[in-house]
Formats: structure tokens, C-alpha cells, sequence
């Protein structure tokens, strides 16, 4: 099949690129590496797809891979309407994946306009492009953010999530309603994947891991939220890719046009035990400073995955200690 991939530079985007790609799938990625982090880490996962930095860091040039003839990359704003509705028609895609999106709980907070657009201005125009394009299925990353203050555990897609704790939350409830009526109106099938806590090689530097992993190598002292009465549903990147390849696989046919699914670990960790786990995988000790809760953040996370299961045969296999000690591994050769 061809797949559009948005934020294809991106931490999960890079990784699902990798595997559609072994799949045999030809894939173009699109990414318009923003600065919310590090860029420099952006182009080294394209550099892993093999496509240069000279090259993809010019808009709208089309960049072909270097070690697979089905990987191709151009820089583009899905805010771009014009550029976007060209690249669709030039490209007839089969399947839409869009991961593409303004990330960051605390950052939706100081800089909601950005937000708006990359998050509600960019997947209406996705919206738009795959219903004068026909695309087969439209498959897009919501979040656990979702559930805001959700005391309901695990969290179920039949919970109300009417109560989001930060924009960035309810930028991707949004999400889901536009997708709903996109389905609805135009008979899209599309999928909105609720991803719980993603971590492992190549991940974001504004996230736990990263954060953890270079203040304890160096050193310096960790910041944990809440007094570290924190839980989350960690899940290691490998088994996301594969729960979200299975999904763009599989046929829609003899299923609803509408549907949502948490795509997580099916268990709540501690952040404590985390931090414990990365204490044993660097060989260090952190120096922990407890701090209180921060806005837009909640207590505790665990994803209901039963419904993936059940649809996709989902299974997620990576324990925490064995994806802690991996990303680890990979961190220490990235940072060296």
C-alpha cells in the first residue's frame, strides 16, 4: 500500500516509518521539524531513513531515501492547505496516518495558538484532503491526555472525556469529534489511537526518559511531580508501532467507519519504580527534587486495551525493565 506518514520525523512517526517500510509498504513521510525540541535530533532519525539534512531541511522539496527506494521525505505544514491538497493529488494515497501534531501537556499551556493550528487547522485540512481524495482509511494519534482527571482505572473508550485538563487535550478531543463527523458525512473510515506513555529509543528530550537518563548521567538532580505519586501506563515503542501497523493494515470492511482505541501497556507503573529501573540500567543513583503537581498533569494512567485486543490481536510484550534497560543502551551510544 502507499501511506502518507505525518510527523515522520517525529518519535513515533520515525519508528512506524521504519516498519511499514520492512513490511513493504512504499511510504512518503511529510514533517515540518519545528523547534519545540531539538531539530538536530529530528534529522538524525530521517538520517536513519536514510534521507540527508541538506536536503530535507528546504519545504516542499522532495527528498528520496538513500537505503530504500520507497521512503521518500518532504518538509510541509499541514497548516499548508494548498501544498497538502497538491501533494494528495500527485501521491493518490491509500491509507492516511497522521501523527503530526503540536506535542507537550505543560508547553499547551504557555503557547495555545500553535496548538490551534498545527492541531486543529492541520487535521481539518487532512480531513479535507482525504475526503476529495478518497483515501481508504483515515488512521490519526489521540491521547490518554483525553481523559483529563479521569478517577475511573484502567481507562475505558466508553468513559466520558468531556473534561480535558489542558489544550493540548482537548485539541485532540477535537480530533475525534471532527473525525466522527467526517465519518459520518462522508463515510471516511477513520481510527483515532489514544496513545498511553511512549518511551524507548529515539524518543522525545522533553519526556521522562530523556530528562531522567541525562540528569542522572551528569549528575544533576531529577525532577518528580506530585511528591512521585505519579503512575503511568509506559509503553515501549515497539509494541505502539506494531498495534498501529496492525490497525493500518487490516481491513475496515466488515467494521464501524468510526472508531477509537487506547493503544497502551495495559498496566500503571510507578514513576518511582521507573525511575528505580533507570537507576539499575545506568548505574547510578538519581538525586531526586520532590515537587508538587504541575497544571494540566494528572495522578495516574492505565489503558483498558481489551477493545484492540480484541479487533487486532494487540499484545504488548515489552516490560518495563527490559524497554527501560533498551532505551538506555540506545542513549548511551546517542549521547556519547
Amino acid at each position: 500500500m502507499k501511506i502518507l506518514v505525518t510527523g515522520a520525523a517525529g518519535f513515533i512517526g520515525f519508528h512506524l516509518s521504519e516498519k511499514l517500510l520492512v513490511e513493504g509498504h512504499t511510504i512518503v513521510g511529510i514533517d515540518n521539524i519545528n523547534d519545540y525540541y531539538d531539530v538536530n535530533l529530528k534529522y538524525a532519525r530521517l538520517k536513519e531513513l536514510g534521507v540527508d539534512r541538506e536536503k530535507a531541511e528546504f519545504f516542499y522539496q522532495e527528498t528520496r531515501s538513500k537505503k530504500n527506494e520507497n521512503f521518500k521525505f518532504i518538509r510541509l505544514n499541514l497548516e499548508d492547505k494548498k501544498e497538502l491538497f497538491q501533494l494528495f493529488t500527485t501521491e493518490n494515497f491509500d491509507i492516511v496516518c497522521n501523527l503530526a501534531a503540536q506535542a507537550g501537556v505543560r508547553y499547551s499551556i504557555e503557547n495555545p495558538d500553535v496548538y490551534i493550528q498545527s492541531n486543529i487547522v492541520g487535521f481539518l485540512n487532512i480531513l479535507e484532503c482525504c475526503r476529495h481524495h478518497e483515501i481508504k482509511h483515515l488512521v490519526y494519534a489521540s491521547s490518554s491526555s483525553v481523559y483529563g482527571a479521569n478517577k475511573k482505572v484502567p481507562f475505558s473508550e466508553e468513559d466520558i472525556v468531556d473534561n480535558p485538563v489542558s489544550l493540548y487535550a482537548a485539541t485532540k478531543k477535537s480530533n475525534e469529534l471532527m473525525a466522527h463527523t467526517y465519518s459520518h458525512l462522508y463515510k471516511i473510515p477513520t481510527t483515532g489511537l489514544r496513545f498511553f506513555t511512549v518511551y524507548g529509543p529515539w524518543g522525545r528530550p522533553d519526556m521522562a526518559p530523556i530528562l531522567f537518563a541525562d540528569a542522572i548521567s551528569k549528575n544533576r538532580s531529577i525532577k518528580v511531580f506530585n511528591h512521585g505519586n505519579m503512575e503511568r501506563d509506559f509503553t515501549f515503542i515497539d509494541d505502539i508501532v506494531e498495534g498501529v501497523k496492525r490497525v493500518i493494515e487490516k481491513s475496515v470492511e466488515d467494521r464501524e467507519l468510526y472508531k477509537i482505541y487506547n493503544i497502551g501497556n495495559n498496566d500503571s507503573v510507578k514513576l518511582l519504580d521507573f525511575i528505580t529501573q533507570m537507576e539499575l540500567s545506568l548505574g547510578k543513583k538519581a538525586t531526586k527534587e520532590m515537587l508538587p503537581m504541575q497544571k494540566g498533569d494528572v495522578k495516574k494512567t492505565w489503558a483498558d486495551v481489551d477493545e484492540l485486543i480484541n479487533d487486532y490481536s494487540y499484545k504488548p510484550e515489552v516490560k518495563v525493565e527490559e524497554g527501560v534497560r533498551r532505551f538506555v543502551e540506545w542513549y548511551k551510544e546517542y549521547s556519547s
